[in-house]
């Protein structure tokens, strides 16, 4: 009776805990979808969308992998674990999707921008999405890692998911602040608005473990701290020469 009494706190706050991932998870998956309602989903609707096939496979499995955290977490507060396990699987394969798919959607953008005559800052803005890719397999790769312990696979997972969100967030401020005029790639800094927005929801859940758990997980420290690192890398590193060579060669992987 004791032992059953000591235990049901600890049973709730572990239920109230996969709650707020459901909900996190929620709030992701609308921000990915707001995030691209004025530059996808409005033209698309309007018949006005102009952009390659691999934008649409791109988008698909971008959703695709909104929708599949959002399910994952919804099965692990239900218990469902072995068919969390199981959808683990396609998870593997949507995370490696994501990245190849969106490395080349960069290498696109650089080779469209620089038929414009606008090389330069193409390859300079490149650094954003392909760190963000980089950054969002790493997350994950370090997720898989842990898949045993799952304190810290939910939160790099949730890290990972967090850190794509920025592109969405992202179209909002591309919308209110483009100059007008033909198309040109955007400034570096442009994405520090939209990063700030991002890790709020970080901020969010480390005070989250800070009131429940009596302390920050360390993943929250290291995923978060990574990703910020990587946001503040992008502003020197993208206009760096190490960085050109480094388009150059991912361009020369492109047919």
């Amino acid at each position: 009776m004791n032992t059953f009494a000591s235990s049901e706190p600890t049973i709730i706050a572990g239920a109230s805990r996969s709650r707020f991932y459901v909900k996190v998870a929620w709030l992701c998956v609308a921000l990915a979808f707001l995030g691209f309602v004025p530059t996808y989903w409005i033209p698309m609707f309007r018949g006005t969308l102009d952009v390659r096939p691999l934008a649409h496979v791109h988008a698909l499995i971008y959703y695709g992998w909104m929708l599949l955290f959002l399910r994952q977490t919804q099965l692990a507060a239900a218990g469902n674990f072995a068919r969390h396990r199981e959808w683990g699987v396609a998870g593997v394969a949507l995370a490696s999707a994501m990245v190849c798919t969106g490395i080349a959607m960069a290498i696109g953008s650089i080779k469209y921008f620089e038929a414009l005559g606008h090389g330069p800052a193409a390859r300079a803005f490149s650094v954003l999405p392909v760190t963000a890719m980089v950054l969002f397999g790493g997350l994950v790769a370090a997720a898989l890692i842990h898949v045993r312990q799952p304190e810290w696979h939910k939160r790099f997972m949730l890290v990972a998911t967090v850190s794509i969100l920025q592109a969405a967030v992202a179209r909002w401020f591309a919308v209110a602040l483009a100059p007008p005029g033909p198309p040109q790639p955007p400034p570096i800094f442009v994405s520090i608005p939209p990063g700030i927005v991002v890790d709020l929801i970080l901020v969010g859940a480390m005070l989250y473990d800070k009131k429940t758990r009596g302390s920050v997980h360390p993943a929250y420290w290291i995923g978060g701290g990574v990703v910020l690192f990587m946001q503040l890398i992008r502003i020197p590193l993208g206009p760096s020469s190490a960085w050109m060579s480094l388009t150059n060669w991912l361009v020369a992987l492109s047919p």
